[in-house]
């Protein structure tokens, strides 16, 4: 029961990302961003999807219950939501989770994005790891992790190179503050 009602909270946070996301998108298009990466996003979509139905099926095959560490990976896992939040409200407008590029727009490192270049995929790493350990389906664990690392192998240079062509993207990587 636990499960599912978490399982339901995080997919309902997901979809209202995605509203606005698709918000943002309208926006963006409308005043003349171009989308890159477009062969790989349903790769990216297929991932994200993939790893809700496995964990389900590892979760649900095996009878996982909570880890006995449970409250520590709550805790982090909240920890996560919150940086979630920061990104998101760190790039406003510009937040999607399609590349999708304002072209001549002046990048400004704010927030997260002041200390590391891709905060939001760091989240997500960490995400597929809290998440099925937190009900230990480490298969999907594993699995998704390395999925994910596949995926952003191709994700961040295509995202990269998109905003190295259309922006100022290395000035403002340049200026940011190392920790």
């Amino acid at each position: 029961m636990i499960f599912y009602l978490f399982l339901v909270l995080v997919i309902v946070q997901r979809l209202s990302e995605l509203v606005v996301a698709k918000r943002n998108e309208k926006w963006m298009k409308s005043k003349g961003a171009i989308e890159a990466g477009k062969e790989h996003y349903k790769w990216l979509v297929l991932l994200h999807g993939g790893f809700f139905l496995c964990l389900i099926g590892e979760v649900d095959y095996f009878q996982r219950d909570l880890f006995s560490t449970w409250k520590w990976l709550l805790g982090a896992f909240i920890l996560t939501q919150l940086l979630r939040i920061w990104v998101i409200s760190s790039l406003g407008k510009y937040w999607n989770t399609k590349i999708i590029v304002l072209p001549q727009a002046s990048i400004e490192m704010k927030g997260p994005y002041k200390y590391v270049k891709h905060p939001n995929y760091i989240i997500v790493a960490v995400e597929f790891i809290l998440i099925p350990l937190l009900f230990q389906a480490y298969a999907t664990l594993i699995l998704f992790t390395l999925l994910n690392l596949f995926v952003l192998s191709i994700r961040i240079p295509a995202e990269e190179e998109a905003l190295k062509m259309h922006t100022n993207y290395e000035d403002a990587v340049n200026g940011m503050k190392k920790i």
